[in-house]
């Protein structure tokens, strides 16, 4: 399957599980007076998004702390980068690399993100299951 029908999966997924998922469009245009205006997450500099490259969606996904916490629902920051089925991550795959260091900080951080094939993988990148293509 191409990866915009796995997005629209996952993003149907997300609707029936009660979290939030935005599109994340990255990249740089002029303006009116030709200066270029970068948009997306991670996306202040060229050098940047070589390096660094945010996920397809951004989202919020809500989770029930544990009696310690009095019983909280936090939001926690979710970071799907949709893939085809069939997609594997290979040594020479530059843009990969710089979606798996943004992967790397946003699970640093506690928030979770990962490379999604299905949406049962999307479920599993919530579990904390790192999915790595």
């Amino acid at each position: 399957m191409k990866e915009t029908p796995v997005q629209q999966r996952v993003r149907l997924e997300a609707g029936y599980s009660d979290i939030m998922l935005w599109r994340n469009n990255v990249g740089v245009l002029p303006d009116r007076d030709g200066r270029p205006v970068r948009f997306g997450l991670a996306n202040e500099s060229a050098k940047q998004n070589a390096e660094f490259k945010s996920s397809d969606l951004i989202g919020i996904y809500p989770m029930l702390i544990t009696p310690a916490m009095v019983g909280q629902r936090v939001g926690v920051f979710i970071a799907p980068e949709t893939k085809h089925t069939d997609w594997h991550m290979t040594p020479s795959d530059a843009h990969a690399k710089a979606q798996l260091a943004f992967h790397d900080v946003v699970r640093q951080y506690g928030g979770r993100a990962g490379f999604v094939r299905s949406a049962e993988e999307f479920h599993m990148m919530l579990a904390g299951v790192i999915l790595r293509g």
